[in-house]
């Protein structure tokens, strides 16, 4: 039997549940990547991470034809439609995909699988992007969690009783992929101009293999995983792993990742074990956000608690576009901001401090950042994007509490405590002294001028007072949320 493996966020060839299956139930494999023309002019998707998927699906074509066959890339707004049209062209009698939990991929693969099994092709859908899936992780009564914390111990209970180990799919594939001869001609990689995306070398590329090479780098003795939890929170240190982008592409699998993690909890190293618990940890809040979607799929237009739909958002186009464009005034977040709309990438201590100041400081609604984050991230996802927004504005599960509201200024002291990386995002501040450059518009006349920087207008003052923003945060979410003791931090 020859069968298609229809990929979509697992673009890499091991440790791929639908490929191994289709490896272990057929004579033949034919690999596919079907092209949305829709989704991908669509206010969803946005160059960075269009980008990283492209580069990934060449990095997999060489990959297919250094071993005689080939990926079939095919482009319908109907995935259905193409896919039903290679099976018929190359004697395929079955489908195999991974699931995917964003709503209107389960919509797709729900109408799908029922537009390919009427054309007599037996469908096969598995749990891939997450090691468990969403229904599997739930409290002792059924209902799913709503805190983390919890979460993560039934989360880990379960993998120490039973655990999801990486399957050898390359190795089981390898010998039954359908030759390139037999796939035929399919269209070529998708540019980025092609669908109105300007390319830019700042933006990742992504293959399998150096998927790999990262998280053997970071795991590694020595490497960084051994003092990630010290160090994970520090922009200028470049100290996590940067595998998001693979994770979210699917360049590499997750039961990997946590595989070797767990292979350093065995550290003889109490310091190593710990930090490698910080990021095992991380892991599993991946794991949590995506079963917050696929059990209260609401999130994805609405707030997680119901109530905080009626904090009442200030419509302020202006402030908007000053966080947007990283002209806020306050350094951490400006710098933030530049990072991602020149790299298409975030630090995610910067994310938090980053939605805070939309959402408490500016009184802006999170989905609005939500958006605007979706089109400039290289690892765009929707269970993670949304669920660190809800988190940061006090709407989500296991969210902040809406009384706390970062501190730009001393979170830029504490996380960035000699500037830095300010300074590498705005060269413009690149001679304010360190005890001045969080805060740049305190800095005495005399100060500003030896360092030839006029605040206001080589670099913005603020746009708003950050005490007096944290009252107004507070009085707009107080009478929903309910009131509590006044914090900051």
């Amino acid at each position: 039997m020859r069968s298609i493996v229809w990929l979509r966020r697992d673009l890499r060839l091991d440790d791929n549940v639908a490929l191994f299956k289709a490896a272990c139930a057929s004579e033949e494999v034919c690999l596919a990547f079907v092209v949305d023309p829709a989704l991908l002019r669509s206010q969803r998707i946005g160059a960075p991470l269009a980008i990283a998927f492209f580069s990934a699906l060449a990095a997999l074509r060489e990959r297919l034809r250094a071993l005689g066959s080939d990926l079939a890339i095919l482009e319908d707004e109907l995935p259905e439609r193409a896919l039903a049209a290679l099976a018929e062209r190359i004697g395929a009698r079955a489908v195999f995909f991974n699931l995917d939990y964003d709503p209107s991929a389960v919509q797709r693969d729900a109408r799908a699988t029922e537009a390919l099994r009427a054309e007599n092709l037996h469908v096969s859908a598995f749990v891939d992007h997450v090691v468990f899936a969403a229904e599997e992780i739930d409290q002792n009564d059924g209902r799913p969690y709503r805190v983390f914390t919890p979460y993560k111990r039934r989360w880990l209970d379960r993998y120490r009783f039973a655990p999801r180990l990486p399957v050898a799919s390359e190795r089981a594939v390898r010998r039954k992929l359908l030759r390139s001869e037999a796939i035929g001609g399919s269209r070529a990689v998708p540019q980025a101009r092609e669908f109105g995306f300007a390319d830019n070398p700042r933006f990742p590329r992504l293959s399998e293999r150096r998927a790999l090479q990262i998280l053997t780098d970071f795991t590694a003795e020595g490497g960084g995983i051994a003092r990630y939890g010290e160090t994970r929170d520090l922009p200028a240190a470049d100290a996590t792993s940067r595998l998001s982008p693979h994770l979210r592409a699917g360049t590499i699998g997750i039961r990997t990742c946590v595989a070797r993690a767990f292979c350093r909890l065995g550290d003889p190293a109490s310091g190593v074990r710990r930090n490698a618990e910080v990021w095992l940890s991380e892991l599993i809040w991946r794991e949590f956000y995506q079963m917050v979607l696929r059990r209260f799929p609401h999130v994805t237009d609405g707030p997680f608690v119901a109530a905080a739909a009626d904090i009442a958002w200030r419509d302020a186009p202006e402030d908007f576009a000053a966080w947007s464009a990283g002209r806020t005034g306050y350094p951490i977040v400006d710098a933030a901001m530049r990072q991602l709309t020149t790299s298409g990438w975030m630090h995610n201590r910067l994310r938090m401090i980053a939605a805070s100041f939309l959402t408490k400081d500016l009184l802006i609604d999170w989905r609005s950042g939500e958006r605007f984050f979706e089109r400039w991230l290289c690892d765009a996802d929707l269970a993670a994007n949304n669920g660190g927004w809800q988190w940061a504005a006090s709407t989500g599960t296991d969210a902040v509490p809406y009384f706390r509201v970062f501190n730009p200024i001393t979170q830029g002291e504490r996380f960035d405590p000699h500037g830095r990386f300010v300074r590498a995002m705005l060269p413009e501040l690149d001679r304010v002294p360190d005890r001045f450059v969080h805060a740049p518009w305190t800095m005495p006349p005399d100060v500003a001028h030896s360092c030839g920087v006029r605040v206001g207008t080589d670099y913005p003052l603020p746009i708003v007072d950050h005490q007096l923003a944290r009252l107004r945060a507070i009085g707009a979410y107080a009478p929903v949320l309910g009131r509590a003791t006044h914090g900051s931090r």
